[in-house]
Formats: C-alpha cells, sequence, structure tokens
C-alpha cells in the first residue's frame, strides 16, 4: 500500500452544532493564540546543500532560475531574524502579551541571542520541524530522524523541550504517528479544521490536536489576492475577532494568529498588527495565551 492510498481518516462532523463549552479561565469568550514563525536560517539554501534556493513567503516572484543562488531571497529571510523578530517582540513586550514560536531548531541554532530573548520573555516554543522543508517529501526515517534532531536541538538552546509541534505548511502521511511516537509533546497544530482543540487516536493512544490556521496568517502578504497594507491586515484581525467575541456570549472558541518576522515584521505591517494588539486590549473576557496553556487547559478539563 502506497502513503498515498492509505484508508481514509477524515472526520467531517467534528463537534457539530453542540461544540462544547471550553470553558476557558476568567470565564473568557474567547482564547486568542499568538504565533511567531521562527524560520529564517533553516529554509532550503544552496549553501546548506538543497541544491536550490527556497522562495516561499517572500516579497515577490524570483526571477532567479532554480538551481542558481538567489542572493535577494536569502536576503529577505536574513531580514526576519536580524530585525523582523525583535520588532515583533517588541510589540508584544510593551504590551505584557504572551506568545508562541514556531520554532525550526537549526534556525534557532543559527540565532542565539533570540533564543534567549523567547526563554526570557516567557513565550513557549512549539516545534517547526529541524528545517522548514516539506515533510510530506521525507521518507518515514528520514522524518524520525528529523523530529529527534529537533527536539534535541531545541533543547540544548531553550533548556527546555517543545511541548507542541507543526510542520511546514502540511504534515506528510507518517506524521502524527512519528509524534507520537517520539514522546513528550502535549499537542499536534498539523490541522486547520476546527475552531476548538479536539483529540484524536494515534495507534491506541489518546492524542490531542490544537488546529492552526491559514486565514489570519500574514503569509497572504505573499499571495497576490491576499493582504496588500497595514489595515487590510488590521481589518482581517478586528473582522474575525469580532464575529468569535460576539458568538463567545454564548460557545466560546479559540482564535489563531500567525506571523512571520519576515513578513509581519516590516514596518507597514507590523502597525497593523499594533493596532490589533490594542484593540484586543480594549475588551474584557479575553484570554491571551501560549499554545501550550490550552493545551494544559484542555487536557485538565476535557479529557478524552
Amino acid at each position: 500500500m502506497t502513503p498515498n492510498s492509505q484508508p481514509p481518516t477524515r472526520n467531517l462532523i467534528g463537534y457539530g452544532r453542540n461544540p462544547p463549552d471550553p470553558k476557558w479561565p476568567g470565564g473568557a469568550r474567547l482564547a486568542l493564540q499568538f504565533v511567531i514563525n521562527y524560520e529564517e536560517g533553516s529554509e532550503y539554501s544552496i549553501p546548506d546543500g538543497d541544491g536550490f534556493s527556497e522562495t516561499g513567503l517572500s516579497e515577490s516572484q524570483s526571477p532567479v532560475p532554480r538551481g542558481s543562488r538567489d542572493l535577494t531571497v536569502e536576503s529577505v529571510y536574513e531580514f526576519g531574524s536580524r530585525v523582523g523578530f525583535w520588532r515583533l517582540m517588541d510589540l508584544f513586550a510593551e504590551r505584557k502579551l504572551p506568545l508562541t514560536v514556531f520554532a525550526c531548531a537549526l534556525a534557532l541554532e543559527r540565532n542565539p541571542e533570540a533564543a534567549r530573548a523567547i526563554v526570557e520573555a516567557g513565550h513557549d516554543a512549539c516545534c517547526h520541524g529541524w528545517r522548514w522543508v516539506q515533510h510530506w517529501l521525507l521518507s518515514e526515517e528520514e522524518e524520525r530522524r528529523h523530529i529527534r534532531m529537533a527536539v534535541a536541538s531545541l533543547e540544548r538552546t531553550l533548556g527546555q523541550r517543545p511541548l507542541g509541534w507543526y510542520c511546514r505548511t502540511s504534515p506528510g502521511v507518517n506524521t502524527r504517528r512519528l509524534v507520537v511516537e517520539e514522546g513528550g509533546f502535549l499537542y499536534d497544530s498539523d490541522a486547520y479544521n476546527d475552531e476548538l482543540p479536539y483529540w484524536v487516536d494515534v495507534g491506541g493512544r489518546a492524542h490531542l490536536v490544537i488546529p492552526y490556521t491559514n486565514d489570519v496568517n500574514d503569509s497572504k502578504f505573499s499571495n497576490p489576492a491576499g493582504f496588500g497594507t497595514g489595515e487590510d491586515f488590521f481589518t482581517y484581525l478586528k473582522d474575525t475577532f469580532d464575529m468569535l467575541y460576539r458568538e463567545g456570549a454564548t460557545r466560546p472558541k479559540m482564535m489563531s494568529v500567525g506571523l512571520h518576522m519576515r513578513l509581519a515584521g516590516r514596518p507597514g505591517r507590523a502597525a497593523g498588527l499594533a493596532r490589533f494588539l490594542d484593540y484586543v486590549g480594549r475588551h474584557e473576557r479575553v484570554w491571551v495565551c501560549r499554545r501550550a496553556d490550552i493545551a494544559r487547559h484542555w487536557i485538565e478539563h476535557h479529557r478524552p
């Protein structure tokens, strides 16, 4: 049986018309969770032996042919770790707000100062792989090795193991099973199919999934049909928040916001994010939290 011919495991029903009351702390209407994706320095590159330069989530389409080193794209990525990271960290520090870092292990190895800043700020790390690569292209043994290397690396750079897992773009058919096999993870976020956490069975073991987002995500700045300005980003963030906050009077949910240092870290885009953070601050009964906080809450109050 080939990987893509495995029996279907899709669940098209979920919680249905009666989702559970998540019982967020303080009776919050909404659990709001911000993610900074730390990928810069772990992407595909010719210096790292990949034979081509990464072109995804950059500022524009690259004219450099595949197989040639694209110094412009490398420079765009460097902006993320050199400048964008610190701008985003400052925005959250000024407002004393927590966040989760989707951390590619090799990327943080290459910027120890950033790793120290994450720990000092009290943010939590979700493992974003050893490198920012396409896991569905890895063999089972390669993926198992990548997971182990990533965990060991993040333990060294952050002083503690990551409690969550999230692949680049999409997991492979073996990913969740290998994450559970590795052990030590409270959850994975390789799903986009709900606004509440949920449990799945993986080889007879209960495993928690905390869905992530593709829509409330600054990756749409790199999509011609997506966000064009910081105001576009703010408007979409605000509309999503308002809808969920209104529904949260009777059915509280979770809202995830995805950020990339080389994208949202640019001044004009960060301005829209800053307006949203201040907008959220004018509302009561909003639980701004880390992803590990959501996992621990769900494990305590919503056993499988």
